[in-house]
C-alpha cells in the first residue's frame, strides 16, 4: 500500500527518507548520474526544515520510502498570488510504475490550493519522456505566453 506524507524534516527517519530518495535520484541519469555529495547528505535536510517555504512530501510502500516530491513556495507577479514550485520528483527504480509519481503530484496539487497558489511550476528534462507523460496526465503543459513568441525555457547560472 502507498502512503503519501508531508514530511517533518525534525523527524530523523523523515531525514533519511528524503537523502535516500534524492540521492537515488541523483545517481539516475535524469539526475545527473552521479551520487549526492556527502556535505549534501549531511545537511540537506536540516538545511531544508529551516526554509519556511519549503515542503518534502514522501512516498512510503510497505513502511519503506519509495518516493519524494520536494516543493518551494514562490510568487507569481502576474497573478499577484503565490505558486509551488515542484523542484525534485523522484521515484524509486523498485517502485516505478505503480502510480507514485502521479501521487506524488496530486498531494503537490493539495498542498498548493492549501496555501492558496494560482499554480504549480515544474522542470522537466527534454529527454526524460517518461516524466514529461506522468507531468501531462496530471494536467502540466509547457509554458507559453503567447504562442508567437515560444515557450518558456529554463536557464541557469551557477554561482559557486
Amino acid at each position: 500500500m502507498v502512503e503519501i506524507i508531508r514530511a517533518d524534516l525534525h523527524n530523523p527517519r523523515h531525514g533519511e527518507a528524503l537523502i535516500a530518495m534524492l540521492d537515488e535520484y541523483a545517481r539516475d541519469e535524469m539526475g545527473g548520474g552521479s551520487a549526492l555529495a556527502d556535505e549534501v547528505k549531511a545537511n540537506l535536510a536540516e538545511a531544508l526544515a529551516a526554509r519556511p517555504g519549503a515542503h518534502v512530501l514522501l512516498a512510503w510502500v510497505d513502511g519503506e520510502p519509495a518516493g519524494v516530491a520536494t516543493c518551494f513556495e514562490g510568487f507569481s507577479t502576474f497573478a499577484c498570488q503565490p505558486l509551488l514550485n515542484i523542484h525534485d520528483v523522484a521515484v524509486h527504480p523498485a517502485h516505478r510504475g505503480q502510480g507514485i509519481g502521479k501521487q506524488l503530484l496530486a498531494e503537490a496539487e493539495r498542498l498548493a490550493r492549501e496555501l492558496g497558489c494560482c499554480k504549480l511550476t515544474l522542470e522537466v528534462l527534454e529527454g526524460n519522456k517518461v516524466a514529461q507523460a506522468a507531468y501531462r496526465a496530471s494536467g502540466f503543459a509547457g509554458y507559453e505566453l503567447d504562442p508567437e513568441v515560444g515557450r518558456a525555457l529554463f536557464w541557469q547560472k551557477k554561482l559557486g
